[in-house]
């Protein structure tokens, strides 16, 4: 707790003790604090009426049971969880994860920042996750189906268009989003299209939203490169991940002049030296859903697969790095090669994908560092988007929403370097965004009340 301002270790200890066994929730809570000594210096107000510890606490946490019958006829048990955390600028609004590593831990870290991150956006939107435990892998469709709708029974009452909008996450991709949308619709005999969002457009979806976090990140990096007179065009990028947020970094990243020349998937990761060929990875991994090894099979040309435990994706010499699967996966030795290798950015297109270690070594080491809660928020700024949307019953064209996303994309990158310029740190991203998307939390929870 050494970097942690004085005045703010007793909430953190008692983050840490109320919150036990969670580690994601710990450290992501520790990482927003330690960019708050410079706040309440300035603005002692913000210890007043326990408005930190506020934050730290969810509104409301949701642990359900939910049981399906899979397609040999056994009956599966699996949990699921919603986290409403923060609800002071609007609905609460985050995505549904379906992984087997989730856990009510993993939740709260997620829905903390994406508190943060839909602050960031200037759009009024809250903060709120979930997920459940189930493994999508290997499942047939059948199963998915019966799956969400088992889920829906007891999630839908907790949801609405004007209370809490779920999306896709890790394992939530159209088809399941499709599933629970149905039954939500059935189970409440309404048609709100804007309970979710990640819709497919055939019933109310935005167009760009599936790019969007991708891309998102990709115009994030570039402003950041753009401070010092330089942007993609000739750089090499790797890209971990081989889901939607990669591979739609990767479109970006080719339209802007990079090669990314590597990305990877849980078996391990594939070097391309002449760029990532977007329609074969796309076939592969989205279409077919093979391992990312089928990829070097097919493609050929020297192309080689690194399975898992022969080495990192981050070894690899590169100018860019954007990260972009899933949390801790970009740990200090990563960091550290990175910087021997003259990285100049790195972009996290996932949800606190580097360690404190890494962070605390690319920040030292004076790298271009876009923190997920800002660098990322293309995804539940399209969402928003999408929502509103809905509300007019309205549609727009793609080079409509992609225009918007720019301009929000660009308007948070100049509001968390104008923050970090205001508190004293100028480049410093992680410390402007954690304090602009805390002011703006903050103002109104203490405008609200205590409540």
């Amino acid at each position: 707790m050494n970097n942690i301002d004085e005045k703010l270790r007793p909430i953190l200890a008692e983050v840490a003790r109320r919150n036990a066994g969670e580690p994601e929730f710990h450290q992501a809570v520790h990482e927003v604090m330690e960019s708050l000594g410079r706040v309440v210096a300035k603005h002692p107000d913000y210890l007043e009426q326990a408005l930190i510890e506020r934050i730290c606490e969810p509104e409301r946490q949701i642990i359900f049971r939910i049981p399906w019958v899979d397609d040999q006829g056994n009956v599966q048990i699996n949990r699921g969880f919603r986290v409403q955390f923060n609800s002071s600028l609007g609905p609460y609004k985050g995505g549904m994860r379906f992984h087997p590593s989730v856990n009510l831990g993993i939740i709260k870290f997620l829905g903390f920042e994406q508190t943060f991150k839909n602050a960031l956006s200037g759009l009024p939107i809250g903060g709120g996750k979930g997920g459940t435990d189930f493994d999508p892998k290997n499942k047939s469709d059948g199963e998915i189906m019966r799956f969400c709708q088992s889920l829906m029974i007891e999630l839908h009452r907790h949801l609405g268009e004007q209370t809490d909008v779920p999306a896709g996450d890790i394992g939530v991709g159209g088809r399941e989003i499709g599933y629970m949308f149905g039954q939500y619709k059935r189970l409440t005999n309404r048609y709100e299209s804007g309970v979710f969002t990640g819709k497919d457009i055939a019933y109310g979806g935005s167009r760009a939203r599936t790019e969007a976090t991708g891309f998102g990140n990709t115009y994030f990096t570039k402003a950041m490169l753009e401070t010092r007179q330089t942007d993609f065009d000739g750089k090499r990028v790797v890209v971990s991940g081989a889901g939607n947020v990669a591979i739609h970094t990767i479109e970006k990243v080719q339209s802007f002049g990079g090669t990314v020349i590597a990305c990877s998937d849980s078996s391990g990761y594939i070097i391309d030296e002449a760029g990532i060929d977007l329609a074969l990875l796309q076939e592969v991994k989205s279409v077919r859903r093979e391992r990312i090894s089928e990829y070097a099979r097919l493609r050929g040309n020297g192309v080689r697969f690194v399975p898992v435990g022969k080495g990192s994706v981050w070894d690899l010499p590169c100018d860019v790095a954007m990260p972009s699967a899933t949390q801790n996966e970009l740990t200090g030795k990563d960091a550290k090669t990175l910087v021997k290798n003259g990285v100049l950015a790195v972009g996290e297109g996932a949800n606190m994908p580097c360690t404190p270690e890494a962070i605390r070594i690319l920040r030292e080491a004076g790298i271009l560092f876009g923190p997920g809660k800002a660098a990322n928020a293309g995804g539940v700024a399209t969402s928003a988007l999408e929502m509103q949307q809905n509300a007019s019953r309205d549609r727009w064209s793609f080079e409509q929403t992609e225009q918007r996303l720019a301009q929000i994309m660009k308007s948070i990158h100049d509001r968390c370097a104008e923050t970090a310029d205001e508190y004293g740190a100028p480049g410093d991203y992680v410390l402007g965004a954690n304090i602009a998307g805390f002011v703006r939390v903050a103002k109104a929870m203490r405008m609200l009340g205590v409540i």
